[in-house]
């Protein structure tokens, strides 16, 4: 595709060179450059792309897109300057790779806690009628094959790029998740979304919107992307939630255990195989019955549901595909080894969304809640004391650990997460830096009726420490501490 029919409807713009090149790929990584590629530099938190333009064209490429033009002396290849890259970027991937979203319906779920289980439920329900695409956290899937993935929503060159690949591959339906990080970077420009819905909104992600005002908006402005006839689905028992549905006003299908929303849960039962309840709205009345666990599980389903109805998706179709959903990787995920107490891996990595996990464990036992967890380095440290009082408070025995410290130092961040722990209590708890040992002392000192919750990494099947990765699965490491233990399945 020639350079100026990509960039033809970005304003305002300023070019240079020869427009008439013919640009054959795009990239923002200047690494990723090869002869005839689209460069674009973005400007980051921590790297500049403007730096690494002669990096771009000693690697080949034909075209620049730019936001400054300082560094672009004696160049042969064409560019463009433009106020805003990172938009730009995914407005010039969109129509390189044709449009992709527009042959796709794309629901989009974007919240704190709760995306991931609810993309695959609404991938469930899609699954009836039509092909489907699912774009998240866990993986990338396209029909029943997987790919892997690097963030939750990917740069947007790269989603147009999956987008295009689904259409090809015959996919009619997609679900995707949709970070906060991604709508501020503009990660989805180009995407079209057909519906969305919003989960909930507690503290997390501080570090990057500074406070929970920046962070709401960021959620909220997924919803005034959609066109008229999308459908809105918004979880009315959050407060932010019902904050959006009153900014959305007739176009909001609400969901909850509140009476007053579109669609409703009544009835609800917990157990430690699922969920059942009864879903009461304007279309239609029926039972439910899930194998997730947990009131969370609830709001989960509910919200597939929801979208179901306002899509036109008959009862029978929404009762079969979340009945057949019988678990999410690393999303209150049970180890089984032959032991006569649980053991549950969950993402859980938010003040909510360990409160969650913990009073659903709570529900099914009579037995000792046991909690592994701690805080990831880097990343917003207002939660961590936050955590450390919900951690104590919902367990019988806390026990603090390691998650992914980054550069941080692995005991500083544990020391502040004690902070809120002792808020609860002074005894009832122990420090264990070592995520490994720590799993390991937990399963050691469980006893029968007991429930372990190992909390933060979920799916995620390394550990970082420094700058590098290291393998480590909260999963795998608990069968190894049960086989230890004498347990097995034989």
């Amino acid at each position: 595709m020639l350079f100026k029919k990509l960039i033809g409807e970005l304003t305002p713009l300023t070019t240079g060179g020869n427009l008439d090149r013919p640009v054959v790929g795009i990239a923002y990584d200047s690494r990723q450059v090869r002869p005839g590629f689209l460069f674009v530099a973005i400007k980051g938190m921590v790297t500049d792309g403007h730096a690494f333009i002669p990096d771009a064209l000693e690697r080949g490429a034909s075209a620049l897109l730019v936001e400054r033009t300082e560094e672009l002396h004696d160049i042969e290849a064409a560019w463009a300057a433009v106020p805003d890259t990172r938009k730009a970027l995914g407005r010039v991937s969109a129509r390189f790779f044709g449009f992709p979203a527009r042959g796709l319906h794309i629901a989009g779920v974007t919240g704190t806690n709760g995306k991931t289980t609810t993309t695959h439920l609404i991938a469930a329900v899609y699954r009836q009628r039509a092909r489907v695409g699912l774009i998240g956290t866990i993986h990338n899937l396209i029909g029943d094959r997987t790919l892997p993935v690097e963030r939750t929503t990917p740069e947007s060159s790269d989603l147009q790029q999956l987008l295009h690949q689904m259409v090809d591959e015959g996919v009619q339906r997609v679900a995707m998740e949709v970070s906060s990080h991604a709508l501020a970077l503009n990660r989805v420009e180009g995407c079209g979304f057909r519906a969305a819905v919003f989960t909930n909104l507690t503290q997390d992600h501080l570090d990057f919107h500074h406070d929970m005002s920046n962070y709401f908006q960021a959620k909220a402005s997924l919803f005034f992307r959609l066109d008229s006839k999308a459908a809105c689905v918004v979880n009315i028992d959050d407060p932010y939630g019902a904050r959006l549905a009153q900014l959305l006003g007739d176009r909001a299908v609400t969901y909850g255990l509140n009476p007053g929303a579109t669609v409703r849960a009544v009835e609800p039962g917990i157990g430690p195989r699922g969920t059942e309840f009864t879903i009461e709205s304007e279309w239609a009345r029926f039972p439910l019955a899930t194998r997730l666990v947990g009131q969370f599980n609830i709001y989960n389903a509910l919200a597939a549901a929801a979208l179901g109805l306002a899509e036109g998706f008959t009862t029978d179709e929404i009762r079969d595909a979340l009945a057949g959903v019988s678990g999410v990787p690393g999303r209150f995920e049970p180890v089984y080894r032959g032991q006569d107490f649980g053991v549950i891996v969950d993402y859980a990595h938010t003040p909510d969304g360990l409160a969650n996990v913990l009073r659903a464990a709570r529900q099914i036992t009579m037995g000792r809640v046991i909690a592994v967890f701690g805080c990831g380095g880097d990343r917003d440290r207002t939660k961590r004391p936050v955590m450390g009082r919900i951690g104590a408070d919902c367990s019988d025995l806390a026990i603090i650990t390691s998650d992914n410290p980054r550069t941080e130092d692995p005991l500083a961040i544990i020391e502040q997460v004690e902070v809120g722990v002792r808020e609860v209590k002074s005894s009832g708890y122990l420090v264990v830096p070592d995520r490994r040992e720590a799993i390991g002392q937990a399963i050691a000192g469980a006893r029968k009726g007991d429930i372990v919750v190992i909390a933060g990494k979920g799916h995620e099947d390394y550990q970082i420490i420094g700058q590098t990765k290291y393998l480590f699965d909260d999963r795998l490491v608990a069968a190894e501490k049960l086989t230890d233990e004498g347990y097995t399945l034989e």
